[in-house]
């Protein structure tokens, strides 16, 4: 019987890293004199013989730490070095599985693959052997004349893997790349790859793999990363002593699992210590004005809290997401939203039911938009002043433009329009404000009723 799975904090191995990241940061300028944060300052290294996994909500800049460590994405402060080399000076050798590949349309299966080694120099009996034998490994034998738009994304995908792998790259990193698979698709490139890796079929020495699935990183895994966001940095770092092939029914599986979720749901579990900056001024967005309002309707935080009322009123999240058949990333922007109006409550990684949220789910709709509108005027600072503004304006509009200004010194252009438009939802929804498209200006509701009215009369 296997032991049970005690997270332990990973130590800094004795052996050289491949791959060794110093204080890497990431941020982008703004036209005041603060920057917005991607990634704070970070230490990282990948050592050989290992499957690193590497964890976080959406935005917390899991992708962005890939790039930044295979070079294709310059670091805004730090350096990362491919044996104690900076990586600008050195010559690396790394493949990289993207959760979409680009294949050239032109080329048939075979030649898609045999591509990288062709590149290499590597003669041509030489490649198409080893591109043959990558097709079998990874379920393709029979599609070699194939063109790209001939197969399904899954298919299209496993091609992707195929190249990757086929220049035995000494680390492969991975960027969500079975997401794109059906389950048993899946399920068997996971195990072809540990195949591939317990019987050093292939010269690969570190593997690193960017995931949103939990059960995906305790299966595969010998360490596991998980970044917090906002800006994104490490909350935990440690190895997994579970002997494979793992059993996803064991106990120690599912206490790992269960520790994860922990960390992904609840801010005080297992938190990194805060870098020490040191240079210009760099905007921290822990300690921003705004929070990052979760990208969520209220029907879903509705439909969330009812299945909870259910349930008893609480439920482990693991399990809510299992029962609703999401991925974490789909579940966790509503389990935040409802925590951030305080209808939930999460105690340990399991979601419990408040007493508003306990009302809010029982109600009829129009009850269920005073509570919500209660709920969001408490706990959402930019809905709070979208209103107030509203209501001191004597014509009671305000321009869009106002609020994105704001937004811009915390988030990017881009974040900036996905909180407004969260916003305008959460605010149309509890009858805050209208919101004119054309005009791109908030209104009361009673100010549009009676601008409407007016329009009437002049006729």
């Amino acid at each position: 019987m296997q032991e049970a799975a005690i997270p332990t904090p990973n130590q800094s191995p004795a052996i050289e890293p491949i791959i060794r990241a110093e204080k890497i940061e990431k941020y982008y300028a703004q036209p005041s004199e603060n920057r917005i944060q991607v990634i704070s300052a970070t230490d990282l290294s990948i050592i050989p013989g290992e499957i690193v996994a590497l964890l976080g909500p959406s935005g917390s800049g899991k992708s962005t730490m890939l790039r930044m460590l295979t070079g294709l994405s310059t670091p805004s402060a730090g350096q990362v070095y491919w044996h104690n080399k900076p990586v600008a000076e050195a010559e690396i050798n790394v493949s990289i599985v993207f959760q979409s590949f680009a294949l050239f349309p032109w080329l048939t299966v075979l030649q898609n693959v045999e591509a990288p080694l062709q590149a290499r120099g590597v003669p041509a009996e030489e490649r198409r052997a080893r591109s043959l034998k990558m097709l079998d490994t990874v379920g393709l034998d029979g599609f070699e004349s194939a063109y790209p738009k001939e197969l399904s994304g899954g298919m299209r995908q496993r091609v992707g893997f195929a190249r990757a792998l086929v220049v035995e790259p000494e680390v492969l990193f991975m960027d969500e790349p079975f997401s794109a698979l059906d389950v048993l698709t899946a399920e068997n490139l996971r195990s072809e790859l540990l195949e591939l890796w317990a019987n050093k079929t292939m010269p690969t020495k570190a593997v690193f793999i960017v995931t949103h699935n939990i059960e995906e990183a305790v299966l595969l895994a010998d360490r596991i990363i998980v970044l917090g966001r906002n800006p994104g940095h490490i909350r935990t770092d440690f190895k997994v002593h579970l002997a494979q092939p793992r059993d996803r029914k064991s106990e120690p599986f599912t206490q790992l699992v269960d520790f994860i979720y922990k960390v992904l749901t609840k801010p005080d579990v297992a938190p990194a210590e805060a870098p020490d900056q040191t240079g210009p001024k760099v905007r921290d967005q822990r300690q921003m004005h705004y929070q990052m309002l979760p990208h969520a309707r209220p029907g879903g935080m509705a439909g969330l809290l009812e299945l909870l009322l259910d349930k008893g009123g609480r439920d482990d999240i693991y399990r809510l997401a299992d029962d609703l058949a999401f991925e974490i990333d789909d579940l966790l922007p509503i389990v935040d939203a409802a925590q951030l109006l305080g209808f939930l409550q999460i105690e340990e990684g399991d979601a419990a039911i408040t007493e508003s949220g306990t009302a809010f789910a029982n109600s009829e709709i129009l009850r269920q938009k005073e509570l919500f509108r209660t709920a969001a005027l408490a706990n959402v600072l930019l809905l709070r002043q979208i209103r107030r503004a509203l209501e001191t304006k004597s014509d009671h509009t305000v321009p869009e433009d106002f609020f994105l200004d704001m937004l811009d010194e915390q988030f990017s252009e881009e974040e900036c329009l996905r909180q407004m438009e969260t916003a305008v939802a959460w605010g149309r929804y509890a009858e805050l404000f209208d919101f004119d498209s054309g005009r791109r200006r908030f209104i009361l509701p009673d100010a549009q009723e009676e601008e409407i009215a007016a329009a009437e009369v002049a006729k």
